[in-house]
């Protein structure tokens, strides 16, 4: 697939061993995970193992030293396996977790999370979100306030993916209340079994069924001191990096999923019959298919351009806002077309357009929801 010009035969064995891994490891299982609500940890052991967990991280703590790149083809390449759950289990705990620690983490810390993380010993999560903040960062409630050594975290999150699965979470809390807006933010790494620290509720979604999301308490959780990430009320910064990175790679999950509904539909037209031919010979039919196909490649090319860009290390709010907003978009509305064309087969759970349908949904929600970033986009043109 070198049909772009950055990309290299590097990736291209890079993207088919990872296809060949997805087609005997998760394929043959995942209905069963779906079923059960959760991804096992042996597969996530597994994809550390051989490399996945660690794509941008240094060699010293089991990492690939590889860029924002390989970064979009493992999610591209998750979208494809046509499991949503499976997909942002994993790069919630590659691209938007446990980059807190590898951007921001001081050599100590490093040390003593990051070989966990690399080789899926250690599954990690993100804790921003709460009842009454998602896409305002700025408006949580969640507060730290110094105690000795410790820090004492009281509040709760919503919505935290891998939260009843992960072990090492990185909760965003204010550390100081008397300055407005973000600037009082921080990071803290907090651990499974911190005392005072509970899953609340494991919650029931529409899909990305094998993807846990859970609401998280804290109630007069100690937290060591030493688990502050990247300095005191800094953490706003470490969330707004991060946000670049998982907004490539839920884009690029996007146009993963899209090109794969997209192929298994037109091999369904191809071959269903009606009113005495296939349906690929309707013109209608084909024609919006072919319409869908350019808009997908125009997606994918749009989201590669953005990771080029933030693997050069050059400005790209702009392009990763536009990723995010057009490709959460055109997923729904490349699945929408899909569930139509397969007809009633379509609205039944043991297809997986049925299911790649429900988990689209949240692609132009979750992450950054597409107003947000059409907001961001027009700030800069």
């Amino acid at each position: 697939m070198n049909d772009l010009p950055f990309l290299t035969d590097d990736h291209d064995r890079f993207r088919d061993a990872l296809r060949r891994f997805i087609a005997s490891e998760v394929a043959p299982h995942a209905d069963a995970w779906e079923e059960r609500g959760e991804v096992p940890r042996a597969v996530l052991r597994q994809l550390g193992e051989l490399g996945y967990l660690g794509i941008r991280y240094s060699a010293e703590h089991g990492g690939a030293e590889l860029d924002t790149v390989y970064s979009a083809i493992l999610a591209e390449e998750l979208g494809r396996s046509t499991y949503g759950g499976f997909a942002v289990t994993v790069l919630v705990h590659t691209d938007m977790a446990s980059p807190h620690l590898g951007n921001f983490g001081n050599p100590e810390q490093l040390a003593r999370w990051m070989p966990g993380i690399t080789s899926g010993k250690t599954i990690s999560a993100v804790a921003v979100t709460e009842p009454d903040a998602g896409s305002d960062v700025a408006g949580i409630k969640t507060r730290a306030v110094r105690d000795g050594a410790h820090y004492v975290l009281d509040g709760s999150k919503m919505f935290i993916t891998n939260g009843v699965l992960g072990d090492l979470y990185f909760v965003a809390a204010k550390t100081d209340t008397t300055v407005k807006g973000s600037r009082g933010i921080s990071i803290f790494a907090v651990e499974k079994g911190t005392p005072g620290f509970r899953v609340g509720r494991s919650l029931k979604k529409t899909g990305w069924l094998c993807s846990d999301t859970a609401e998280l308490v804290f109630d007069h959780c100690r937290v060591p001191a030493e688990n502050l990430i990247g300095g005191e009320h800094k953490g706003f910064y470490s969330i707004m990096r991060n946000f670049q990175n998982e907004r490539i790679v839920l884009g690029a999950q996007a146009m993963g999923e899209a090109q794969k509904a997209l192929d298994l539909t037109v091999d369904y037209v191809r071959e269903r019959k009606a009113f005495g031919g296939a349906l690929w010979d309707k013109q209608a039919i084909r024609q919006r298919l072919a319409m869908l196909s350019a808009k997908v490649a125009a997606g994918r090319q749009l989201a590669y351009q953005a990771a080029w860009l933030d693997a050069q290390g050059r400005e790209c709010v702009k392009e990763v806002s536009m990723v995010k907003a057009y490709c959460g978009e055109l997923v729904n509305e490349v699945m929408y077309t899909c569930q139509q064309f397969h007809g009633g087969m379509s609205y039944v759970r043991e297809t997986a357009i049925e299911r790649m349908a429900r988990d689209a949904r949240i692609q132009a929600i979750g992450g950054g929801a597409t107003e947000i970033m059409l907001e961001e986009v027009a700030k800069r043109l």
